[in-house]
């Protein structure tokens, strides 16, 4: 269930006998007034207490995620301050980076993402703040270990049990729509975003690893529909990502990828 667009699909959900158990006149009246935040769908007798969670949760996560949004412009800022603040040069020798005009060159999913001593970016791919939080985060604070080759999923990083259940709505769900509906989307991710096909314990039909940073790859493993059995996906992190970005910059690096995978299908299937 995603969040409602209007009081019609909660009303969808009541079994519209206008009891007014709710202290409602109507079921619509009590549509609109959860839809506007005033009531909980709970409080309808009528409505499985399961389903009513979900809902609820779910709408939690919307609103932090839509509170998330502006708390990522004021990062991509605050990090731009940390930047001209930083040596680039010294930077580009810890990350195994180029540092060519002033400016340190990172590889960003395969392309080249330079940064000047301002913070101004220079890239051929799309860029939003959800991208741009964690390249910056990475090239003031990361400490440059290399990948070691095991795969951890999110809530097993350090403060990533408390991202889990948003990083879940803003990235693996979306992801695995894209996988579902678009049956060449992994092949295209290793031809335009330099991934990489892999084996793993995980027996996943398949897994691609990727670099959105060269010190920080993930794998994203999908499993593909079987009888009985709906199709699944999910995105571990190599363990070095502690040492190269933020518990916050694993999140919106994620929902940044999201966004970009999503319109890179939606142009693809046009």
């Amino acid at each position: 269930m995603s969040q409602p667009a209007s009081p019609m699909e909660i009303y969808k959900l009541l079994n519209k006998s206008n009891c007014r158990h709710c202290n409602e006149k109507t079921c619509m009246a009590f549509a609109a007034a959860v839809f506007t935040g005033k009531r909980s769908l709970s409080e309808c007798p009528y409505v499985d207490a399961e389903a009513a969670a979900a809902f609820e949760n779910e709408n939690n996560v919307a609103q932090q995620s839509n509170d998330n949004g502006a708390e990522v412009d004021d990062a991509v800022e605050e990090l731009r301050e940390q930047v001209r603040q930083t040596d680039l040069e010294e930077a580009a020798r810890r990350l195994g980076a180029r540092f060519e005009k002033g400016r340190i060159i990172v590889k960003v999913m395969g392309k080249d993402f330079a940064v000047d001593g301002d913070g101004r970016i220079s890239t051929q791919i799309h860029v939003n703040p959800w991208v741009t939080v964690p390249v910056f985060d990475y090239i003031v604070n990361a400490k440059g270990t290399p990948p070691t080759g095991k795969w951890v999923p999110l809530r097993e990083l350090k403060g990533g049990r408390e991202r889990e259940g948003l990083f879940d709505q803003r990235c693996t769900k979306p992801l695995k729509r894209i996988a579902d509906t678009y049956t060449d989307f992994f092949n295209d991710m290793l031809d335009v975003f330099d991934g990489k096909r892999t084996e793993t314990r995980f027996d996943a039909d398949t897994a691609v690893v990727m670099y959105p940073l060269a010190k920080a790859p993930l794998l994203f493993c999908y499993w593909e529909p079987e009888e009985g059995m709906e199709s699944n996906l999910q995105i571990f992190f190599d363990k070095c990502v502690e040492d190269n970005l933020s518990i916050g910059s694993v999140y919106t690096l994620g929902a940044g990828l999201a966004h970009m995978f999503e319109k890179f299908s939606l142009k693809h299937t046009a």
